[in-house]
């Protein structure tokens, strides 16, 4: 099925929608990049402070409502992969603004060339 070729005007409201639509996905990943880095900084830190302590200092792995005891050692590794997964899940974020980026800025070179034709005439 061939779908009908839309107005110009239509075309134009239709990119315009477009642009406000990914402008507030990429302020959406903006939020979460924030967040997810404040939550590797806060593992970063967490792991210095843990690392200063001595081996058989009791260390508690908080589960729900409540606390089990850990080994100093899982408590770093857990620390250092909540770190690696906020830094990974950073890069998939900015990959995908990047993406977006380019998508808002096409659209915008559209309904520039839009208006430049409709003066034209």
């Amino acid at each position: 099925l061939l779908t009908p070729a839309l107005s110009p005007g239509q075309a134009f409201t239709e990119l315009q929608a477009k642009v406000m639509d990914t402008q507030q996905k990429v302020k959406l990943a903006d939020l979460q990049i924030e967040q997810l880095t404040k939550t590797k900084k806060h593992a970063h830190l967490t792991d210095t402070e843990v690392m200063m302590l001595a081996d058989e200092t009791r260390m508690y792995e908080g589960v729900g409502r409540m606390f089990i005891l850990q080994p100093k050692g899982v408590i770093h590794n857990q620390l250092l992969e909540k770190q690696r997964i906020a830094e990974e899940k950073i890069k998939e974020l900015e990959q995908k603004k990047s993406y977006l980026e380019r998508s808002v800025k096409e659209a915008e070179d559209n309904i520039r060339e839009m208006l430049m034709a409709r003066r034209a005439q």
